[in-house]
C-alpha cells in the first residue's frame, strides 16, 4: 500500500449480517421448536457438540454453568462429567426448559442439577461463581449489540481463570458453506433467526485470553468453537 500502511482490519460488525427476529420473539419461537428442535441438532451439531466436550475438560468437582440449555443434551453431559460438583443450566425459552427437565429426569438427574429460567443477557447468578461455562448455538440469534452483553455477563459470572466454550453457527469458510447466510440475507430463514457471527473478536474487545478457535461443517452448516478463559487481573 502507499506510504506502508496496512489496511485497517474490518470490525466484525461488519462481518456480521443483522438478526432479523427482536430478540423478544426468539424464546416464543424456540418453544414451539422445542419438541423437533433435536432432529435438526442431530443432524447439524452433533459433532460440534462433542468437540465442546472434549475442548470443555471437565474436572469433577468443579462449578459448570450451561448457559441455553436447549434441550437438555450437552447440560446432561456436563453434569455426567462433573460428579461431585455443581452443574446448573440457564434458559430462556418455557419450550426447551420443558425438554432439560424432561431429558435430566430421565437421565436420573433432576435432583442434582439447577435449571433456571432467565436470559443470558442478565443471568441470575452471582458474580465469580462458576469455573467453567458452556454456551452453544445462541450468540448467533442475538442482535449484534446484544452479543458483546451477553459475553460481558458471561466474564461476570466466571471466577478469574475461568473457562469458555462456546459453539455458534459461523460465517462459512466455503462457498457451499455460505448458503444459509445468503438466504439470510434475502430474507429467506431457513435457520430459525441464526446467522454467521464471529465470538472472538468479541471475547479479546472483553479482555478474555482466546485459546483456540476452530471451524467445522454438518450439512453443510458452518460452525465456529471457541474456547477461551477470563484474565486474571
Amino acid at each position: 500500500m502507499a506510504g506502508g500502511l496496512a489496511a485497517p482490519r474490518a470490525d466484525w460488525r461488519d462481518l456480521v449480517l443483522e438478526a432479523k427476529d427482536p430478540p423478544e420473539r426468539v424464546p416464543r419461537m424456540y418453544t414451539r421448536l422445542a419438541p423437533v428442535y433435536e432432529a435438526w441438532a442431530r443432524a447439524t451439531e452433533s459433532k460440534a457438540r462433542r468437540r465442546v466436550l472434549e475442548l470443555a475438560s471437565v474436572r469433577p468437582g468443579e462449578d459448570v454453568l450451561e448457559v441455553a440449555t436447549g434441550t437438555g443434551v450437552q447440560l446432561v453431559r456436563l453434569a455426567g462429567a462433573n460428579p461431585g460438583g455443581r452443574t446448573a443450566g440457564v434458559e430462556i425459552s418455557e419450550g426447551m426448559l420443558a425438554q432439560t427437565r424432561r431429558r435430566l429426569e430421565d437421565a436420573g438427574l433432576a435432583g442434582e442439577v439447577e435449571v433456571i429460567e432467565g436470559s443470558a443477557l442478565e443471568l441470575p447468578i452471582a458474580d465469580e461463581s462458576f469455573d467453567l461455562l458452556v454456551n452453544g448455538y445462541m450468540l448467533d440469534l442475538l442482535p449484534r449489540d446484544d452479543i458483546p452483553r451477553a459475553l460481558a455477563e458471561f466474564g461476570r459470572v466466571l471466577r478469574p481463570r475461568g473457562r469458555l466454550v462456546l459453539s455458534n453457527m459461523t460465517k462459512g469458510e466455503r462457498r457451499r458453506h455460505r448458503i444459509w447466510d445468503w438466504a439470510y440475507q434475502r430474507g429467506l430463514v431457513l435457520t430459525a433467526n441464526c446467522r454467521g457471527v464471529l465470538a472472538a473478536p468479541v471475547l479479546r474487545e472483553l479482555d478474555f485470553r482466546v485459546v483456540s478457535r476452530e471451524y467445522l461443517s454438518q450439512m453443510l452448516f458452518p460452525t465456529e468453537i471457541v474456547a477461551a478463559y477470563k484474565e486474571d487481573r
